[in-house]
């Protein structure tokens, strides 16, 4: 699988060339550096193309590689312990995406996110690592090749090692295998950033997200923690890594 999706990525790069148009885009590396298999799910915003047809198994150790145009923006998320059949139903202990194989939608809560929005005409790509959904996997974004601040933005602490008691989810074994966000939990607007707390100026860090920005000091910790969680580079290509360690 992983050497037919490189093959078709190759021969995309070469109909751009040959059909005599300007290559502008971006190369998304997705790497799996856990000890399992995860299925990467990707959604896409602005009507722009599905990546990897909206998710599929990514094997410990593989890599694969999309191309999106310039001004895309979506996300991209690790789901695990997931069981499909041969037609691509079935679910996910964590990250799933309404029980099947190619996402059409977000993934459930608690789940890290790695985000992205790619300039048009050579300016800024935002782009983030966000707890803000809770956490189930490490994630890590390195930009490549770009130019500007393009600085490395990531979750490679556990946190699921040192989660709260009242946000730990944990399986049919009883091992903590995600931890959910203090909105997720309670539903309330000091922890969601809602009603009287909407603004940056009412919602402040909670004792919750305090954990989660020790762990992983430059993902966002809670919605309004952009100052040390958003990230800019233009012209970049993206290693996204799951389970990146710190040699990453």
């Amino acid at each position: 699988m992983e050497i037919i999706m490189r093959a078709c990525f190759i021969l995309l790069l070469f109909a751009i060339f040959f059909s005599g148009g300007e290559i502008s885009a971006t190369v998304f590396t997705l790497q799996n550096s856990c000890s399992y298999t995860v299925w990467p799910g990707t959604l896409s915003g602005n009507a722009g193309t599905v990546l990897g047809e909206g998710g599929f198994a990514l094997l410990s150790g593989a890599s694969v590689q999309f191309l999106a145009k310039s001004g895309w923006s979506g996300r991209f998320w690790a789901r695990t312990g997931c069981t499909f059949d041969e037609f691509g139903n079935g679910k996910c202990v964590t990250g799933d995406c309404g029980n099947a194989l190619k996402c059409t939608g977000g993934g459930d809560p608690p789940v890290s996110l790695a985000e992205f929005t790619i300039a048009n005409n050579g300016d800024k790509d935002f782009y983030d690592v966000s707890l803000v959904d809770g956490y189930n996997v490490g994630i890590g974004i390195k930009p490549t090749g770009g130019a500007g601040d393009c600085q490395y933005a990531g979750c490679i602490a556990d946190v699921n090692i040192n989660c709260p008691a009242e946000l730990k989810v944990v399986d049919s074994s009883g091992t903590v295998v995600a931890c959910r966000s203090a909105c997720d939990a309670f539903n309330g607007p000091e922890f969601c950033c809602t009603g009287d707390h909407a603004t940056p100026a009412t919602c402040a860090p909670t004792q919750f997200s305090v954990r989660f920005k020790a762990a992983c000091p430059s993902a966002y910790s809670y919605a309004y923690d952009d100052a040390s969680s958003t990230f800019t580079c233009s012209g970049s290509d993206y290693l996204i890594t799951f389970c990146p360690t710190a040699g990453f």
